[in-house]
């Protein structure tokens, strides 16, 4: 990777591809010499490589999408405050100098460009030659699209780049208001996506966008935009054939990592792989109490990190007969061991509650093969039942929503008014995806952000996170880039 910095602080473009493995199941190795990009893009096992770079950048954002779509809602906090960047997430205090922020911020960028520079390249290129050319540009506008979907959930308005750019031409372009990035960038790039992606990858490229990834991801663009017609519509053709997906019988089944990951609820993953040298993901270490009884049984080794907790109004809300409970959260300071049923009580020192969707054996600190999971076919069903139910189709909205509460062996709903409805489905959603990254970005989209979060220190103006400091001086020009209002 050639890294392009001006003279002040910071990285704005990324001028070559990264070429290094991403899936499970499509790990490439990178080449021994270097090259420059004109001699890189000529073959279509170089856009196969400069793609699977791109896919490869967002592992190290999606270690920290927790911070963003967890621990900034109502349902996790620290306990343990160990970490002054995760406090600050957690109570609405962190500041635009932090590095969370100008690391995320580089981070998606840097996806940005190498998308960019791809769709820049493959244009020119030789379908002849370039045999999966349409693949290509489906999987570079995929994720350029879910960077942007990202980015302008947790900064607001950003830099609409499409181009392979210049550092003066970055340093010149505006903030872009956010629903032109959804018109000009998201939607437009995922709709492209979704009619050149494959339906199914399999073998080698399982791991891979499909066109299912791009109208699950495009179904929830317009969730979030409030455009409930087309949300529906797009969320519908994924529970019909082509598409086969289907929820696992077993809730836990999705959380043991002994087994497949790439099951029939599966949509889209970042991946993750234990032992290849830093390609494994942090969650299994970062969540675990300090407890050695617990530590040792499961396997862990490495350390332990703390870095988020149920909250003790959410472990509250579950019933005691939902089988999703005890893979999802653990309270309150005490464990019992599952083979001998020795209970092991909790110091004070540490965190009394944890979530046991990351639990799988670890070999090495931070170098877990459990995946992030993006979007998953429970997701598409439960974002189904609400856009019917915003279409004033509440009936309706009762089949996806009752698919959910049955697996978890819960009772059914019926003959319930819209708005027991719209309040059935967020709170299905929050025990269905809770520590998944999805419950801070729905309390931003419903408007219920202020009103869960308030009492831990939430402003009316913290719905998105301040942009970052460096790049507010890079640009040093508050007529085109100024921080995010309240900020100041």
């Amino acid at each position: 990777m050639k890294i392009m910095k001006n003279n002040l602080l910071l990285l704005l473009l990324i001028s070559a591809v990264i070429l290094s493995a991403c899936s499970k199941n499509f790990i490439e190795r990178a080449p021994l010499s270097s090259a420059t990009t004109d001699v890189l893009y000529k073959t279509d096992k170089d856009f196969q490589d400069a793609v699977i770079g791109a896919y490869a950048a967002l592992r190290n954002q999606y270690a920290n999408m927790w911070q963003f779509g967890d621990l900034r809602g109502d349902d996790a906090f620290i306990q343990v405050s160990n970490q002054p960047t995760s406090t600050n997430v957690d109570l609405f205090s962190i500041n635009s100098s932090d590095a969370l922020l100008s690391n995320t911020w580089a981070n998606y960028y840097i996806v940005i460009n190498l998308c960019n520079n791809i769709l820049d390249k493959i244009a020119k290129a030789d379908a002849a030659i370039v045999k999966n050319k349409d693949r290509y540009i489906g999987e570079a506008e995929f994720l350029r699209a879910l960077a942007y979907f990202d980015m302008v959930r947790i900064f607001g308005d950003v830099q609409m780049i499409t181009k392979v750019p210049t550092i003066q031409d970055v340093a010149k372009a505006p903030r872009t208001p956010v629903a032109t990035v959804y018109s000009s960038v998201i939607i437009k790039d995922l709709l492209d996506a979704a009619a050149k992606l494959p339906l199914v990858c399999t073998g080698t490229e399982v791991g891979r966008a499909t066109s299912g990834a791009a109208k699950a991801i495009l179904g929830k663009a317009y969730l979030t935009i409030k455009d409930f017609p087309n949300a529906e519509a797009t969320l519908q053709t994924l529970t019909a054939a082509p598409y086969t997906y289907a929820l696992l019988p077993n809730y836990n089944d999705l959380f043991d990592y002994t087994k497949n990951e790439h099951h029939s609820e599966y949509i889209f993953d970042i991946e993750y792989e234990e032992g290849l040298g830093g390609l494994g993901s942090p969650w299994t270490n970062g969540f675990m109490p300090n407890v050695t009884n617990l530590l040792n049984y499961y396997n862990i080794k490495g350390g332990f990190g703390e870095n988020i907790c149920p909250t003790i109004s959410f472990v509250n809300l579950w019933q005691s007969a939902d089988k999703r409970k005890d893979i999802s959260v653990q309270c309150c300071g005490v464990w019992k061991n599952p083979t001998t049923g020795a209970i092991a009580t909790f110091s004070s020192q540490t965190s009394q509650s944890y979530t046991m969707k990351y639990v799988t054996a670890v070999a090495t600190q931070n170098d877990s093969r459990a995946n992030w999971k993006v979007i998953r076919y429970a997701d598409v069903l439960l974002m189904y039942a609400e856009a019917l139910n915003e279409n004033n189709k509440t009936v309706a909205a009762m089949t996806p929503l009752n698919s959910i509460r049955t697996r978890a062996g819960l009772p059914t709903f019926a003959g319930l008014t819209q708005d027991q409805a719209r309040d059935s489905i967020a709170l299905e959603r929050r025990f269905e995806l809770s520590f998944e990254g999805h419950r801070w970005f729905d309390l931003v989209r419903t408007g219920k952000a202020l009103t869960f979060c308030a009492p831990v220190g939430m402003k009316d103006y913290m719905t998105v996170f301040p942009v970052p400091l460096t790049q507010v001086k890079v640009i040093n020009n508050a007529a085109i880039f100024s921080q995010n209002q309240g900020y100041n």
